[in-house]
């Protein structure tokens, strides 16, 4: 037995005339999650004796958007289908599934429940259809009576505040796996089965699923105050949280999760406040801003003190005196000028790879140091030290210069030659040194 989509296997796609029943279901409101499908008979059918759990070969079988579709064969899953369209029952095909959007989860569970009974190849005595709501499932209210602990924690400082969250919003589920909410929920339902049967328990759940919940979020540094904000995480958490309850027993998944109220008690928000302030005043300039901003509140206190202004300027001259050590660290680096960049070591060289080093190698290549090869005199003296030894010329600045060894060339910056003479192509080298 399986299905078979109506346009592959329709002959002159008159579907009308092939199908001998034809089940389908209306638009499912947002309060019923399972309902049983409705049998349209025709007067080929060859159920015309009135059983509504008898389906034909050859019946048509609609799905909708938003909906999935099973085949109950007495008390059993023979069928499955999420894909919107009209299908045809056929009894000597192999079963089928159509998950549609549902995805690989749900072949995975249509293994685990097992196949069909066969009864020799023909149909049970009892087969029905049932039609799912895979909607999203809005506008599920909850708030925490007792407040949650939420622990607080800044592992840069080690300071740790235990605290407790009251909350209140609305979330959304969806039924991500049908056949584990027909065999472990609704079973075999008469009729339909609606989100009342279930919203009680299930918000019970979701609230006890919020401790774990925040306790990851504040693993991460999230406090609570932050939390409206980072709601795609704790939708996360609550799947895994639910995961043994809601996924893997039901086949219920956790989509949207929104806050309307999210508050802590009053002498903990102070707390915080105050750890937060005083995190801010160990950068300097924040503490050298709030000091400024006190001396002024200061002086202007001072100025319209009752007692005339120069008994505040007195009081303050006293607070100020008793605190000028502490005011003197804050402000020492105030105009604190960044260090100057330490000079080369006088015996520096430069390496043709762009490495500067000290030794006799280079540390990046390994080269040797070049050795100085001295300076050539405009008279053509070869020389070592400051001035010519036969015209004492001084030294050019910049010295050694450079002129090539094979066409003579010379650069106009002797200091600094190109790579290559534009004469004759020889690279410049050491050999090039005049």
């Amino acid at each position: 037995m399986g299905l078979i989509k109506a346009g592959l296997g329709a002959v002159g796609g008159v579907l009308a005339d092939q199908w001998k029943e034809f089940f389908y279901c209306e638009a499912m409101p947002k309060e019923v999650l399972v309902t049983k499908g409705v049998k349209r008979t025709g007067s080929r059918s060859s159920n015309t004796k009135g059983s509504d759990n008898i389906i034909s070969n050859g019946s048509g079988i609609a799905v909708a958007d938003g909906q999935c579709m099973i085949i109950v064969e007495q008390g059993k899953i023979v069928e499955v289908c999420a894909e919107p369209g009209e299908f045809t029952y056929d009894k000597s095909s192999e079963p089928s599934i159509f998950t549609g959007n549902l995805g690989d989860s749900i072949r995975e569970t249509f293994k685990q429940i097992g196949r069909r009974f066969t009864y020799g190849g023909d149909t049970g005595k009892d087969q029905r259809v049932y039609y799912f709501n895979t909607k999203e499932l809005l506008d599920n209210l909850f708030g925490t009576a007792n407040p949650i602990p939420f622990s607080i924690s800044d592992a840069r400082t080690g300071f740790t505040l235990e605290t407790r969250v009251k909350c209140s919003g609305t979330y959304s589920y969806k039924i991500a796996d049908p056949l584990l909410f027909y065999t472990n929920v609704c079973g075999n339902v008469a009729d339909e089965y609606t989100r009342d049967e279930l919203d009680h328990m299930l918000k019970s759940e979701f609230i006890s699923a919020l401790m774990p919940s925040f306790g990851k979020l504040a693993g991460m540094g999230i406090l609570p105050s932050q939390l409206i904000a980072h709601t795609v995480e704790l939708e996360d958490a609550l799947n895994e949280s639910l995961s043994k309850k809601w996924g893997e027993l039901r086949g219920l998944k956790v989509v949207t999760v929104a806050f309307t109220n999210v508050d802590i008690p009053d002498e903990d928000r102070k707390r915080l406040q105050e750890y937060q302030n005083d995190i801010m005043y160990n950068n300097g300039a924040a503490a050298r801003g709030g000091m400024i901003r006190g001396m002024k509140e200061g002086i202007v206190g001072a100025a319209n003190n009752p007692n005339g202004a120069m008994a505040g300027f007195v009081g303050m001259n006293a607070v100020m005196g008793a605190g000028s050590g502490m005011m003197g660290n804050v402000f020492s680096g105030l105009n604190e000028q960044p260090a100057a960049p330490a000079s080369a070591p006088a015996n520096a060289w430069t390496c043709r790879c762009g490495a500067t080093a000290t030794g006799k190698f280079c540390p990046e290549c390994g080269s040797p140091r070049p050795a100085d090869p001295g300076w050539t005199c405009s008279c053509g003296a070869v020389n070592k030290g400051r001035f010519c030894t036969e015209c004492g010329a001084k030294k050019p600045e910049g010295a050694p210069l450079y002129r090539c060894d094979k066409c003579g060339w010379e650069p106009e910056d002797p200091q600094h030659p190109p790579k290559f003479c534009p004469q004759c192509g020889d690279p410049f080298t050491d050999a090039d040194i005049r």
